[in-house]
């Protein structure tokens, strides 16, 4: 499973740009899953860092503070977090999609949560519904990583392609088509406090990318 995490800044990156629907993937970043992965460290163990292979999908800029992260949480692991941010992806995109504050609320920080809610409420008040399909994510890379004191940050970059339709109220197609997808490229900012006991991940910032 996944360890929640996601949010969103505007209702125009997540609205009516990015129409996302992917393979089925876990719901939730659960960071003893991560722990059992290579690269972990073993509870009350030496920290082990990311190894060579784990960090292809990193650029250079970027590796140290992944390795600071790792230093700091021997739970993560960078493979288990890139797959889960994947699913985080995708189930926060249908939750707004689909009008549903309670997964929203689960998966957001308060910001987050408040801008989707924002978000949804408008377009309920204009009586436009959306028709959105995640049709696959063609790349995720870790864009940015850091340690700030005790939280750590980890931006990563989605490639994908999208479907979007949006109703009138009666129904109508007002906008866009579910035959052609439109590639999105957005840049979510996952954040967590590794002295926490929770391990879940929240997003608290999306971005275009």
């Amino acid at each position: 499973m996944i360890a929640a995490f996601l949010g969103m800044r505007l209702y125009s990156v997540l609205g009516r740009r990015a129409e996302h629907e992917e393979e089925s993937i876990p719901t939730r970043f659960d960071s003893s899953n991560a722990a059992n992965a290579p690269g972990a460290a073993p509870l009350g163990g030496t920290v082990v860092m990311p190894r060579p292979q784990e960090l292809m999908g990193v650029l250079p800029a970027v590796e140290q503070g992944v390795r600071e992260i790792a230093s700091a949480d021997r739970s993560f692991d960078i493979i288990a977090f890139l797959e889960g941010a994947k699913g985080a992806y995708g189930m926060v995109l249908e939750a707004f999609w689909n009008g549903d504050k309670a997964t929203l609320r689960e998966l957001c920080d308060d910001d987050v949560y408040q801008s989707f809610v924002g978000a949804i409420t408008a377009r309920e008040t204009a009586g436009e519904t959306l028709e959105n399909r995640l049709i696959r994510i063609e790349d995720t890379v870790i864009h940015s990583a850091a340690m700030n004191g005790r939280i750590a940050s980890v931006a990563v970059r989605f490639v994908a392609d999208i479907a979007t339709v949006t109703r009138d109220k009666d129904g109508v197609m007002i906008a866009g088509s579910l035959d052609d997808a439109v590639e999105s490229r957005d840049i979510w900012t996952f954040s967590r406090d590794v002295s926490s006991a929770t391990p879940e991940w929240v997003l608290d910032e999306t971005d275009e990318g």
